[in-house]
């Protein structure tokens, strides 16, 4: 295999991870604790799903990073929304800014004061977050099945 599919091989085993992962937590583990207002439920598939989720992530910034200069080796047409590729690109980037700043905003904010009385403010990060990670995948698709173009 060559550096470009190996670079396609690993940023779609990191999307499959981080979607899949956010999938399970607002589809299934939410759900539940909203139901019995267990905040610990989601603190435990937390711990649990970081440990791989984060490192899922890197691997998505390095190696989208690096597939984005592969096809648009000039960094500043990255957001070029003239440009099929460019638009792409600028794309995931905005949803990466989004999921950076959601992130952010959890981990200082909510999470540090995160209790059974509270959750409702978590799931209204996970639910955006999720969403987030779908549209990644939406437009990670794009750049071989052309629906943005």
């Amino acid at each position: 295999m060559n550096l470009y599919g190996t670079l396609i091989v690993l940023h779609l085993l990191g999307a499959s991870i981080w979607v899949g992962g956010h999938l399970v937590l607002a589809c299934s583990v939410l759900p539940k604790a909203l139901r019995t207002r267990d905040a610990g439920a989601v603190r435990r598939y937390e711990e649990g799903y970081e440990r791989v989720g984060i490192p899922a992530l890197i691997v998505q910034v390095i190696t989208g990073i690096w597939l984005s200069h592969i096809k648009l080796p000039d960094p500043s047409l990255w957001f070029d929304f003239s440009n099929p590729v460019g638009r792409l690109i600028g794309i995931k980037l905005i949803l990466l800014a989004a999921t950076v700043g959601l992130a952010i905003d959890a981990r200082f904010r909510i999470i540090p004061k995160l209790s059974d009385e509270n959750l409702v403010s978590l799931a209204w990060h996970i639910v955006p977050v999720t969403l987030v990670a779908v549209l990644f995948l939406i437009v990670g698709a794009s750049f071989r099945i052309g629906w943005m173009y």
